[in-house]
């Protein structure tokens, strides 16, 4: 492989010079820069990647810490985070806590080691249960900057993607209410997440506003089967409405509603968060909430990336986007 040494050798030039020329440095002539790039072009040179983030203690590498890759909606965010990334030429290495803490400090310890600039995460389950954040504020205070997405914790000083999960789902409530629902009930298997608490707390407000209603709430553990505790709540409550905290218990909602001899969306109306793809699992398709999780990752990898590039922003002028839901009427409701 050519190195810039042979390329100066060969041009006659200080190795100096060959390097400001690929980088278009203002330095060197527009002449000189032709000679260096074609000649480098000639000999299919490949700035040396470890060289060059030894030299500049950057390695334009974003690590990236997700709870689970199986999750169509991680999944998408970290597609856009990829891309985003890609633009501005940085690359991305990908953990899997599979949400647990140990993993997730697995994957700082991992990572900071040199390996990368920054961190985009989503925070695990048992890391937002057990309210721990100590292995954050180390990770800030060995100065690699953070940005947490979707599941955030909310002590940590640090940039923050959102959705607007109280808003969307007090909006969501108040259309069923709107379509004469008496019956709404509120189905969540996040119950211990940052997300699932804000959606039920926008569900409750909407709720607790009317004087003919009354919460109606079935939280599910991830152990239990959510079809068949779906199925007995559906059984031994009257329910007209539904909303669901997550992306399948409304697709589920609709397909057990259905099995029982219910008419979707005549006599019960389901609205979940979730996906265009995953809302065409049931018939009829689902109205969703849809969250927009490649914007979100695009985001994220926007704020880290300004932090990288101007590292004289104070650590506590932090930044928290709200990306705004749609709302996206299929055939589950009126």
């Amino acid at each position: 492989m050519v190195t810039l040494k042979q390329l100066a050798k060969e041009l006659n030039v200080s190795i100096s010079t060959v390097s400001k020329a690929l980088n278009n440095s203002e330095e060197i002539g527009e002449e000189t820069i032709k000679r260096v790039k074609e000649l480098a072009k000639l000999y299919n040179y490949k700035p040396n990647k470890v060289a060059l983030s030894l030299k500049q203690n950057k390695t334009k590498t974003i690590g990236v810490i997700i709870p689970n890759i199986l999750n169509h909606f991680m999944a998408k965010v970290l597609f856009g985070i990829e891309r985003e990334a890609g633009l501005h030429g940085y690359n991305i290495i990908t953990c899997i806590s599979n949400e647990s803490l140990n993993k997730e400090k697995e994957g700082f310890q991992l990572l900071a080691n040199g390996s990368v600039d920054g961190f985009i995460l989503a925070v695990a389950k048992e890391t937002q249960i057990k309210n721990e954040i100590a292995h954050f504020k180390k990770t800030l205070g060995d100065g690699f900057p953070i940005v947490m997405f979707d599941r955030v914790a909310h002590d940590v000083q640090c940039d923050k993607v959102i959705v607007d999960d109280f808003d969307s789902t007090y909006n969501a409530t108040k259309y069923l209410i709107n379509e004469g629902r008496k019956n709404i009930c509120f189905i969540t298997t996040i119950d211990g997440l940052s997300v699932g608490k804000l959606r039920e707390q926008g569900y409750n407000k909407a709720i607790l506003e009317e004087n003919n209603q009354q919460l109606l709430t079935l939280k599910i553990d991830k152990q239990e089967d959510s079809q068949e505790k779906i199925k007995e709540f559906f059984e031994n409550n009257t329910v007209d409405g539904v909303i669901s905290a997550d992306n399948a218990t409304g697709v589920i909602s609709i397909n057990t509603a259905i099995s029982l001899g219910l008419k979707v969306p005549n006599d019960v109306s389901v609205i979940g968060f979730s996906s265009k793809y995953i809302s065409s699992h049931s018939i009829p398709k689902l109205t969703i909430i849809r969250q927009h999780a490649k914007d979100m990752g695009a985001f994220a990898a926007q704020l880290l990336i300004n932090r990288l590039k101007n590292p004289s922003l104070p650590a506590n002028e932090t930044t928290t986007k709200i990306v705004k839901t749609s709302f996206v009427k299929n055939g589950s409701t009126l």
